[in-house]
């Protein structure tokens, strides 16, 4: 992987607005290098979209974004950055809710294809890589098998091996195991462990508590498009401060 300055990722006043609404209103944070953040909070707080900002998906109204050495403004989606976008897209992978695997191409098929048609690897050794990337995950004997054959946590690990096929410093996942069975969900939260012991940057989009104070650096609550509280797992979860994230805490602990 090539060195592109610190995998930092640094929130500056970020602001979002749909119509009238604003879901992000004003968000400043940072995520150090290597560090697991754990984004936490009520529905519609503004984390998923938080995610999409910094993946260059969404455009924003007002603040910057920063990672690494590459920065986004308002409308960092727009022509004007969209070499910006390329590569910060190829230092920081997104994991989605929702696979977005091919169904016609096998699972080492899907990791393979982003590295031959962006990173110019050619066929053999993007296989070779997909291949072993599919073993990390715990897939190495479903490799030849489609998405239809696959569980949901199964594809989910597809998802993580082909996003860590474009060899990214960090990725970000947005609610990643909320689609799962309970019982699915362990095998896609270890693989995040393994991946945070190999020091990626990791910003996660969670509602399993259980992994945030498990797993998490720090953890961050949004809610209503704000910070309201961050710090280690700890503290947040076991003592927090702010009576909104007290209110989101007794409703998930129920």
């Amino acid at each position: 992987m090539s060195d592109n300055g610190s995998m930092q990722v640094t929130l500056n006043g970020l602001v979002k607005h749909y119509g009238g609404h604003r879901v992000l209103d004003g968000v400043s944070l940072t995520a150090r290098a290597g560090e697991t953040l754990a984004l936490i909070g009520p529905s519609g707080g503004g984390k998923s979209t938080l995610l999409r900002c910094i993946n260059g998906l969404t455009p924003f109204d007002a603040g910057e974004i920063r990672v690494g050495a590459h920065v986004l403004r308002p409308g960092g989606n727009g022509r004007d950055q969209r070499g910006e976008v390329h590569e910060l897209r190829r230092l920081f992978g997104m994991v989605f809710q929702d696979f977005q695997l091919f169904p016609h191409l096998t699972a080492v098929q899907n990791v393979m294809e982003a590295p031959i048609h962006v990173l110019g690897l050619n066929r053999t050794e993007a296989r070779e890589e997909a291949l072993a990337l599919l073993k990390r995950v715990g897939l190495a004997d479903r490799a030849q098998a489609y998405p239809q054959q696959l569980s949901g946590g199964q594809k989910q690990r597809v998802a993580i091996a082909r996003a860590l096929a474009m060899r990214p410093r960090g990725l970000l996942c947005d609610e990643i195991t909320s689609a799962l069975d309970p019982e699915l969900k362990h095998e896609v939260l270890a693989v995040l462990e393994d991946l945070k012991r190999d020091g990626l940057t990791l910003l996660v989009v969670t509602h399993e508590i259980g992994f945030a104070r498990r797993a998490a650096d720090r953890v961050v609550v949004l809610a209503d498009g704000k910070v309201v509280e961050e710090g280690p797992p700890a503290q947040v979860l076991d003592q927090p401060q702010a009576a909104r994230t007290q209110q989101f805490l007794r409703q998930v602990m129920q």
